[in-house]
């Protein structure tokens, strides 16, 4: 069996059918019929074939999904146009009206979003809980309960779910579950491992890596992609030809850069953690986390995203030092996004407030001075003399 970083490189060689080393981008919408109609008509209804019509399939999609199932150490993959599309068809491959969902008070925004609007809207009930608490997920359950959908390490606070609980969990209550696993990347955490069902992605994070691309991928069964794109055919939510073939690329990479950023992120959290103006640093690779342990039992890495919240007396003044603090940073570029090569620096409260309430924002941990940091590979002495420059 190929050891990771060769299946990156290697993995489902056999869809790029020239004799390029490189596979090609296939940029067209519909492929040449076979005479036979029998074989017109296999095609044509097969899951994910990748030469009938690019909703359907292609082969450097398939390819990037053979690569992404052999990393999440599942039976099959299916890539989509954005980490939204992943999530909202792998949630409507479960749910349907009249089921209940139990989630976490704290998820990426836009997925909380599409659970309190879009899926209450259409009849599907949700519960968030804690995720720190394993009591709540059980307590939560009903009897009409389909899916757990989890995040862990989780967006923006850092908070971290127990996998092998839940795992358990839905094993023995015949609940589908679901982890968003792009802040941990399946370099340093295989979900599938602690017997999670469904595994989602924003590729256009860490998988990708250069902030040129979005994607999304669903990992699971055979059986459940096969019933994933299903759905993305009437979603339509396809990835295209020249991002696939961008993905592919940025994949072949993956280990090196993940590996490098988590040792800078770990590097750049223990010096933040002295500073007098950073009241707090919220890193799962600290043992200051309150989830540290853990986070040590099921991840190899503490990924790249860590948190800090700026010292002030109230919410006014830890939002002006937060103002001051990304005015003066050079190397951390404020922007959205995360998981790429180069170092960013965002304030939840400002990307996400038009969108949550007060009551959803501190369940979620985003106060006035919290900034969410994604550490690229720059090296790390450079990063931190940014840091000490700007809070200077």
């Amino acid at each position: 069996m190929s050891k990771l970083e060769t299946s990156l490189i290697h993995e489902g060689e056999h869809f790029n059918t020239t004799n390029s080393v490189v596979s090609p981008i296939y940029q067209t919408s519909t492929y040449f019929a076979d005479e036979d109609i029998a074989s017109f008509a296999h095609a044509a209804t097969a899951p994910k074939y990748p030469e009938f019509y690019h909703r359907h399939g292609n082969p450097t999609n398939s390819q990037v999904a053979a690569v992404i199932a052999k990393l999440e150490k599942t039976e099959d993959a299916l890539v989509l146009a954005t980490g939204m599309a992943a999530i909202s068809t792998a949630i409507l491959a479960v749910v349907q009206a009249g089921d209940h969902v139990v989630v976490q008070n704290a998820h990426y925004s836009a997925a909380l979003i599409f659970m309190r609007d879009f899926l209450q809207q259409y009849g599907v009930e949700v519960t968030p809980v804690d995720q720190t608490d394993n009591a709540a997920f059980e307590k939560a359950i009903r009897s009409n309960t389909k899916l757990i959908y989890i995040e862990t390490p989780s967006n923006p606070n850092l908070d971290i779910t127990d996998l092998e609980f839940i795992g358990k969990l839905g094993k023995e209550r015949g609940i589908t579950t679901m982890i968003d696993n792009t802040f941990a990347s399946p370099i340093n955490q295989v979900p599938a491992t602690y017997g999670i069902d469904v595994i989602v992605h924003s590729a256009t994070k860490y998988l990708g890596g250069h902030s040129d691309l979005t994607a999304g991928a669903i990992c699971g069964t055979k059986e459940f992609i096969d019933k994933a794109w299903r759905r993305s055919l009437v979603l339509g939510a396809s990835l295209s030809p020249f991002d696939s073939w961008l993905l592919l690329r940025g994949l072949k990479t993956l280990s090196l850069r993940v590996r490098q950023i988590n040792e800078n992120t770990l590097s750049l959290a223990q010096w933040l953690s002295g500073h007098p103006l950073i009241q707090k640093v919220i890193y799962v690779g600290l043992p200051s986390h309150p989830q540290h342990t853990l986070a040590k039992k099921q991840m190899q890495g503490f990924t790249g995203m860590l948190c800090i919240e700026v010292a002030g007396a109230d919410e006014q003044a830890q939002f002006a030092r937060a103002q001051a603090l990304l005015n003066g940073l050079k190397l951390f570029s404020n922007a959205v996004s995360l998981g790429g090569v180069e170092s960013l620096i965002a304030h939840p409260a400002s990307m996400w407030g038009a969108s949550h309430t007060a009551e959803q924002r501190k369940k979620s941990g985003i106060t006035a001075g919290l900034l969410r940091i994604s550490v690229g590979i720059e090296h790390i002495d450079d990063l931190i003399a940014d840091f000490e420059q700007a809070l200077s």
